[in-house]
């Protein structure tokens, strides 16, 4: 936190550590207590957006078990232990991934987990491949545990990925490291992800806007003719969270310069997206 704007040398700044150092100091605090706090932070500028919306997903990871975040069986790349060399490698290109369950008669008898790096050794050699001499172990987990304690797992063991058993022994998904870290840091893409340009702003028949909260404020002001300043804020979240004080909720609203702005998209991290109303001069 010391990237953080704003001294803690006055007076209002040592009146909130003396609040938040009290949260921590006694026994078992109010999770939504220490929540507001850190908000009314961020709100004063002693914290930044986005160390606030990491403490808060840190603390949300502690309340999420694996099935609320895994992905589901159906959508798992698994290779069977039968799959000829060429076919592997098929697979491997179409999905980019670089680790696959290999499973043997059916998809509930995993055999290990396969490393696309460990194909390399066959390129032009394909004669002397054997899958299961190259599997690396699988680590399974139940659907129940928390997100928490299997990031700790993950950091002890090393491993990256886990699959995910229901309570009759079959497999009902699959996590990886970045499937949990994206819940404390946001979405995590990499290399292989489609980098489409999401379409942030949407023009409504009766001339209102809806406007996500991450448009930038220059790309507003050139769609709607405003002329809002972007030197303290990048984006229209900012500027409006900022116009109320605090994290706005559904249905609260604020009128900025010739502009209502509606709040119709917000959870307890973040608000999401407005309607925009231009309104009479």
């Amino acid at each position: 936190m010391n990237d953080d704007p704003g001294s803690t040398s006055g007076p209002a700044h040592r009146t909130w550590w003396d609040r938040l150092g009290h949260l921590f100091a006694g026994e078992a605090r109010n999770r939504d207590e220490l929540l507001d706090e850190l908000r009314a932070a961020q709100t004063n500028g002693l914290l930044s957006a986005d160390t606030l919306t990491m403490v808060e997903g840190a603390i949300k990871v502690t309340e999420l078990s694996v099935d609320d975040v895994m992905v589901p069986r159906a959508q798992i790349v698994m290779i069977a232990a039968e799959s000829t060399l060429p076919d592997i490698l098929a697979a491997v290109v179409e999905s980019g991934h670089s680790r696959f369950p290999v499973h043997g008669e059916d998809k509930d008898e995993i055999l290990g987990i396969l490393l696309a790096k460990d194909l390399l050794k066959f390129f032009g050699n394909g004669a002397d491949f054997d899958i299961r001499a190259i599997l690396r172990p699988a680590v399974l987990i139940p659907e129940s545990m928390r997100l928490n304690v299997l990031l700790a797992e993950f950091r002890l063991s090393r491993n990256h990925m886990a699959l995910v058993v229901n309570e009759y022994g079959g497999v009902a998904g699959l996590i990886t490291i970045e499937d949990v870290l994206e819940q404390i840091v946001g979405e995590i893409d990499d290399e292989h992800d489609d980098e489409e340009e999401p379409v942030l702003m949407y023009a409504q028949p009766g001339g209102d806007w809806l406007v996500s909260a991450l448009t930038p404020i220059e790309d507003f002001n050139e769609e709607t003719g405003a002329a809002f300043s972007d030197e303290e804020y990048d984006t229209v979240g900012g500027l409006v969270t900022s116009e109320f004080g605090h994290l706005p909720e559904v249905d609260e609203e604020v009128a900025i310069d010739d502009y209502l702005f509606h709040v119709t998209q917000a959870d307890d991290r973040r608000v999401q997206q407005f309607r925009v109303t231009r309104q009479a001069e």
